[in-house]
């Protein structure tokens, strides 16, 4: 979601700390476009250059206090300055006292203003995890993805080349279905996470079937609603022409939401087991986070029993006779 209106956040039940408006109602369209959440004193000292509008701007005790103690005439500088920018809203904590010039400004700029009883830490926390989940970058791709030994495999290819059933195989092997057909994938922070359509939860098509229920068929224990995206599993035909890495030392990645995933192409020809070097590759994966790279530790013993064999000599320097 690009964006989240002020007014949704007052609506929606699911935020995790209580809000009340105060004033600026004419401002409720207002967008909230960052999760990030904005404690920014200095701008009430006229240090504005760092000041983000599409955040949700804190007016905490700090804040507050520092206001009362300036002259009047300075506080209403002070405060028209803050105003002068598109402020999406602010959010007053700990139920503190709003000054009346405050008021009588977010009203003539159309500035939303809340107020919520907790301190400031806690509603910025709480805040920016709810915000990180409403804001956070989507997109749909025509997929499967599969929870295959923890390793959350994306299986990805052309429509046709048997994507479901080798996630099928994979289920009745233990392992557990995530989504089918099309991949719901947000990016929260640096991790993309993978879901199934609402409609199409726990569904799978499988041609010469039709549609089957997963979790009916094989229990709960075969499904899960959602998992972090590891690893992504590209199906296609097999190409002779193509030089396939067969040493595993080629460290290839897909793009989705501009963060790179591990990826490992795996051509389809007949009498190959899929799905066991599936669960092959998502095991290699584990080991690749542990640190073990069995490519590279093969390339280099090969390297060294070369040169203990004398086939080449171990640097460019010519021997002597």
């Amino acid at each position: 979601m690009e964006y989240l209106l002020v007014k949704d956040l007052l609506a929606d039940q699911a935020v995790p700390l209580p809000i009340e408006l105060l004033a600026g109602s004419a401002g409720l369209g207002n967008p909230i476009r960052s999760p990030r959440i904005q404690k920014y004193g200095l701008a009430l000292a006229g240090y504005t250059e760092y000041l983000h509008p599409d955040r949700v701007q804190i007016l905490g005790k700090t804040e507050l206090s520092y206001l009362a103690s300036l002259p009047e005439d300075r506080q209403d500088e002070v405060l028209r300055h803050y105003c002068s920018f598109p402020i999406c809203c602010f959010l007053v904590t700990q139920d503190l006292q709003v000054p009346p010039r405050l008021l009588g400004l977010v009203e003539e700029c159309n500035i939303p203003l809340l107020r919520s009883p907790w301190p400031s830490s806690v509603c910025i926390t709480r805040l920016e995890d709810y915000l990180e989940e409403r804001l956070a970058p989507e997109v749909s791709l025509h997929a499967v993805l599969v929870d295959v030994y923890g390793v959350g495999c994306l299986i990805v290819g052309k429509s046709g080349i048997g994507k479901s059933e080798m996630a099928l195989h994979l289920v009745a092997r233990g392992h557990r279905l995530v989504a089918d057909d099309v991949v719901e994938i947000r990016l929260k922070g640096m991790t993309l996470l993978g879901s199934g359509a609402e409609l199409l939860r726990y569904h799978m098509e499988i041609r010469g079937l039709g549609i089957i229920n997963i979790r009916d068929l094989f229990g709960v224990g075969a499904v899960r609603s959602t998992k972090r995206i590891d690893l992504v599993i590209r199906l296609e035909e097999w190409d002779p022409t193509d030089p396939y890495d067969r040493l595993g030392l080629d460290e290839e990645s897909y793009d989705i939401l501009g963060l790179p995933v591990p990826s490992v192409r795996i051509p389809i020809r007949p009498g190959r087991n899929i799905t066991t070097i599936i669960e092959v590759a998502a095991r290699n994966k584990l080991l690749k986070a542990m640190g073990y790279y069995p490519g590279q530790e093969f390339d280099q013993k090969l390297s060294e029993h070369l040169v203990k064999a004398d086939y080449y000599p171990p640097s460019e320097e010519v021997r002597p006779e």
